[in-house]
């Protein structure tokens, strides 16, 4: 591969937006309403950049993390290997200067841009690369299964690293543009307790200085961070690319609510706000203050079963079961209240748009289907119980989205349950398995749809194996496998049936894929959705 220079960026040095009259206005009577202060103890200062979401945060290690927040964080902190381009997920050069891969795509070989240093300024090492990745695989956590199969990581010499596969990976450049991949500054992880040793999972004891600190060559370091209220990042000032950070400071704020996201971007109190509901759309298209757009994503939400959950209805055995539940949901009605019907239907678990996914067929509501296929495997009277967090995530509300599904699903003559959760506890009793029945959310990590048949499918290692509690379908194992050593209309094709095999699974019930409304103040340019960050801060930057 050639080095493809990036493009320069000017440092911003811009201050907050004006308000206008009707968005002062509101600011007034937010402020009569309530006797709490309504603006930022953050905002205001010259080069700083607030922006407004629900925060998944349950870790800062990038090594440990697996969550939309995440993905920003990682992205801003920890510079990989390479990078995908916004647009069309292309790859880019970031820490990696060239590579390239041998014929069979088991041995791929980085050589590291020598200009490249961590915060601290001591140069990034192939060292660095190989103790990094093999953390990653060592600490077993949820994101460790982007190392799978990876055989060995060699550092030759400072500047170069081999990585070596147990089988063809044909998408594994693509899998070192995760944010996950991110590599960190080994000789001060290890300082405050990171080991990347076999044992890593018992032994590593860094999480906790983690979330106080970084030791990535990104754009920003973490200043602070306070679960439920923010998490702030400052210009890394040794920051060694060409392309500089925008801003002196980056405020992610934790605004759950999406109608709170709305008020304080009208206010002014956050300059971007990342999760607005469509029932708001009409309001910020018509206040001057405001730029937006509607785009669309190829993030989803799903509902996930998981027969072997504690206390799962025995009936969830049984496929038929699982084919009824995703027949009598009622997609264009759930699309429409949600997401006021800016939104898709979506076959499979791999996102509309992604390889493999043309021509599988999208599910249709049909309740007396359902009811034909309950009672073809002896069920009647299901109840289910539907345990989800409480946020809005792409403009979804889950509270909303289960509502209605409840209703279509009376239709088909299943009794369901709703047990909202705040996401604390929803994500312990979610990892402790314990969830017959679920909603989560995904966007991607990487531009190769294998991690969908990584983390989604119930072959061997995927993540959803483990969390549905079924046992390993060997179809797709070796079909994963075998995608792997292909290129082209043919690695296509086996994706496209891997797709279909996770239809049949029922197991991960796609609900919607839908658009999502980019909005910010007027004098912020650049807001963006990417492929796999969520947004690309180095986009960002303000215009006045």
């Amino acid at each position: 591969m050639q080095h493809k220079t990036l493009l320069a960026r000017p440092l911003a040095r811009r201050g907050r937006r004006t308000l206008g009259a009707a968005a002062a206005a509101l600011a007034l009577a937010a402020l009569a309403a309530c006797s709490a202060p309504a603006a930022s103890s953050s905002g205001g200062d010259s080069g700083e950049i607030i922006l407004g979401r629900s925060m998944d945060v349950s870790t800062l290690d990038p090594e440990r993390s697996l969550c939309d927040s995440c993905q920003i964080y990682n992205a801003a902190v920890y510079d990989t290997l390479l990078a995908a381009t916004t647009a069309d997920g292309d790859l880019q050069p970031l820490l990696a200067q060239t590579w390239e891969a041998n014929d069979d795509n088991t041995e791929f070989t980085f050589h590291l841009d020598p200009a490249a240093v961590f915060s601290d300024g001591s140069p990034v090492e192939a060292k660095d690369v190989k103790w990094s990745f093999e953390r990653l695989a060592n600490l077993k956590g949820d994101p460790s299964y982007f190392m799978a199969g990876v055989k060995t990581v060699a550092a030759p010499d400072a500047a170069t690293v081999v990585v070596t596969t147990q089988a063809p990976n044909s998408a594994f450049f693509n899998v070192v543009t995760a944010g996950y991949t991110g590599i960190i500054n080994s000789d001060v992880a290890i300082e405050n307790g990171a080991t990347a040793d076999k044992d890593a999972a018992k032994t590593d004891k860094a999480e906790q200085w983690f979330l106080k600190n970084s030791a990535g060559a990104g754009q920003y370091v973490l200043t602070s961070y306070e679960e439920g209220s923010q998490l702030v990042l400052s210009e890394n000032e040794n920051y060694w690319g060409d392309d500089k950070p925008n801003f002196k400071k980056v405020v992610i704020k934790d605004v759950p609510d999406a109608s709170t996201q709305l008020q304080q971007l009208q206010q002014g109190d956050i300059d971007v706000a990342m999760q607005l509901s469509f029932d708001t759309l009409d309001q910020v298209e018509g206040d001057e203050s405001l730029t937006s757009e509607v785009v669309p994503t190829y993030n989803y939400v799903y509902l996930g079963i998981s027969p072997g959950a504690a206390d799962a209805p025995k009936a969830l055995d049984d496929q038929r079961v699982r084919e009824a539940l995703r027949k009598a949901i009622d997609y264009d009605t759930v699309i429409d209240a949600t997401v006021a019907g800016k939104g898709s239907k979506q076959a499979s678990a791999i996102p509309n748009g992604f390889e493999g996914s043309d021509g599988l067929e999208v599910p249709d509501y049909d309740p007396e289907g359902a009811k034909a296929l309950l009672a073809e495997a002896g069920v009647s009277n299901l109840k289910l119980e539907a345990t989800y967090p409480t946020f809005t995530i792409y403009g979804v509300n889950f509270s909303t989205m289960f509502q209605s599904i409840q209703q279509s699903m009376k239709k088909a003559g299943i009794e369901l349950t709703l047990n909202p959760l705040d996401y604390t506890a929803w994500g312990t009793k979610f990892g402790a398995g314990e969830l017959p029945l679920t909603a989560v959310y995904f966007a991607p990590d990487h531009p190769d749809a294998v991690q969908y048949f990584q983390y989604f499918s119930l072959a061997k290692d995927a993540s959803w194996l483990g969390y549905s509690g079924m046992t390993e379908n060997t179809k797709e194992t070796k079909g994963v496998a075998k995608a792997l050593t292909q290129t082209g209309d043919a690695r296509t094709a086996t994706y496209s049936e891997l797709g279909q095999d996770m239809i049949d699974d029922a197991i991960i019930l796609p609900v919607v894929n839908p658009q999502v409304i980019l909005a910010s103040g007027s004098n912020v340019s650049g807001n963006n959705y990417h492929v796999t960050r969520n947004i690309d801060l180095r986009q960002l930057k303000f215009t006045d």
